[in-house]
């Protein structure tokens, strides 16, 4: 049969556990110095690794960064943009006038920025001015929240800017 006290003490436990789970999370949170900003504010250094600069550091970072965006597009991919553009579908359409939770992707390339009809951007968006030229959609692909801070996009990016060249060359391949 139905025993109240069972059910009391298990109710009891499970609130219990809870409760100890919070209070580690807070006396975890108060020893690290997370506070309420998750993480995210500034911390020192605990110490500091001097290094011998000697101007070598430049050369390499030219050297690694690889060709420009436009050598790029120019030898991307459309088909290999067509795969990626997959964790793209779950938000954006690629037919004209169908919008989802983004705006279409339908001759997003050299399109005003924030003008879709029918769409609600974020205020960071519908304030830029200019085009998505190329250039400016891969700075957006790359980190949506660097490039326009405030952007309602939760998309973190695709880092490797041959990728991001593959998806616009995808993209220019739709309205063609």
């Amino acid at each position: 049969m139905f025993d109240t006290m069972k059910v009391t003490k298990i109710v009891g436990g499970l609130t219990s556990t809870l409760l100890v789970f919070l209070l580690a999370n807070w006396a975890a949170n108060s020893l690290y110095g997370f506070g309420e900003k998750g993480g995210e504010g500034e911390r020192e250094l605990a110490y500091v690794i001097e290094t011998e600069e000697d101007g070598g550091g430049a050369e390499e970072a030219a050297v690694e960064e690889g060709p420009d965006f436009a050598t790029l597009l120019a030898s991307a991919d459309p088909e290999k943009g067509a795969r990626l553009f997959k964790s793209c579908a779950a938000c954006h359409a690629i037919t004209p006038g169908t919008n989802r939770t983004g705006p279409t992707l339908y001759g997003v390339v050299g399109r005003d920025i924030g003008s879709v009809e029918g769409f609600r951007y974020s205020a960071t968006l519908a304030e830029m001015e200019g085009n998505w030229e190329p250039e400016a959609l891969s700075g957006f692909l790359e980190n949506p929240k660097s490039y326009a801070p405030g952007t309602k996009m939760i998309f973190k990016g695709f880092k490797k800017p041959e990728d991001r060249a593959n998806i616009i060359a995808y993209l220019q391949s739709l309205a063609e």
